[in-house]
């Protein structure tokens, strides 16, 4: 995820066109300080400030739930805009690969287990949506050799779920409210698991074609 200086684009002096393909060469000389790289960094730092803040006072304080409820929209905002950025503009680096991927679960993961351990979340929810995110990460490992399983519309989706019940578990919600982000987090739950078995789906596809073009080409 980077800028590219001009003389990365050809040297004709010209900047790509957003959304245009980088060679591994352009991409090697991006610039690791990019606006995407720094929401990502943002989004990072906001992981302890966001536990301190749900857990603050015993994690019952309703203020304090609502000053961990802006940092975590924060960080789901940041997700959104850095791989926006990225992708319009070029922005790519090793680092945001790398990154990226792990601020995403360590916002969400801490959040998921602080929630179960303040008893406001069942542990079988957080060990479902954890347990999946880390089996695709493995299975996309897996199948490298072979291609990019690439985010499908179903896992925007999920995340887009995930993200919304997630915040509404953190704000000390009750009455009707409290019952809807119950039904909010059930489909959380249920895209989940649903995505996961289609990328599992995909993977073994993916490794189907690739054994047998390796067969073909022995």
């Amino acid at each position: 995820m980077t800028g590219v200086p001009a003389s990365a684009a050809g040297g004709t002096g010209r900047r790509p066109a957003p959304g245009a393909k980088l060679g591994a060469a352009a991409v090697n000389q991006a610039s690791l300080w990019n606006i995407a790289n720094i929401l990502t960094m943002i989004r990072l730092v906001l992981v302890p400030g966001f536990v301190f803040l749900l857990l603050a006072e015993g994690g019952y304080d309703p203020a304090w739930r609502a000053w961990a409820w802006a940092a975590f929209a924060v960080a789901m905002i940041t997700d959104i805009f850095d791989g926006h950025l990225a992708r319009t503009y070029n922005l790519v680096t090793d680092f945001g690969k790398i990154a990226d991927p792990i601020a995403d679960k360590a916002i969400m993961g801490s959040a998921l287990i602080c929630l179960s351990w303040l008893g406001d979340l069942p542990w079988w929810v957080t060990g479902v949506i954890l347990g999946r995110e880390l089996g695709i990460t493995l299975l996309r490992f897996w199948v490298i050799r072979y291609g990019v399983i690439p985010a499908s519309r179903g896992g925007k989706i999920k995340t887009l779920a995930q993200g919304t019940a997630v915040g509404m578990y953190v704000l000390a919600l009750t009455g009707p409210l409290a019952t809807l982000r119950f039904w909010v987090m059930a489909l959380a739950v249920v895209l989940t698991v649903l995505t996961g078995l289609d990328y599992i789906r995909q993977a073994v596809v993916l490794r189907r074609k690739g054994l047998a073009a390796e067969r073909a080409g022995a």
